[in-house]
């Protein structure tokens, strides 16, 4: 069956303890499908489910995003920090 590449991002790679992994693509696979299948592979992941930002092939996208075989989806936690100090 086809895959998905996944790339996670700074507190998402952390939660998941990896930096990437597949996806098996199924039919009608959205973006939103595959945050929730990788949600029950690290549950850790479910909590940021509404405050990430997602990437497919370089493009950012919305959840209903549908995905096709060889993309490679990113997932971007929320970016916080800078300081208004000079």
């Amino acid at each position: 069956m086809p895959n998905v590449k996944v790339l996670l991002f700074a507190r998402l790679s952390e939660l998941a303890g990896t930096r990437q992994t597949q996806l098996e693509l199924g039919e009608g696979l959205t973006v939103a499908d595959a945050y929730v299948i990788l949600s029950d592979r690290y549950p850790g992941l479910e909590p940021l489910r509404n405050s990430v930002m997602y990437a497919v092939n370089s493009e950012y996208v919305s959840s209903t995003q549908p995905l096709s075989p060889g993309d490679e989806l990113a997932l971007i936690p929320p970016v916080s920090g800078g300081s208004d100090a000079v």
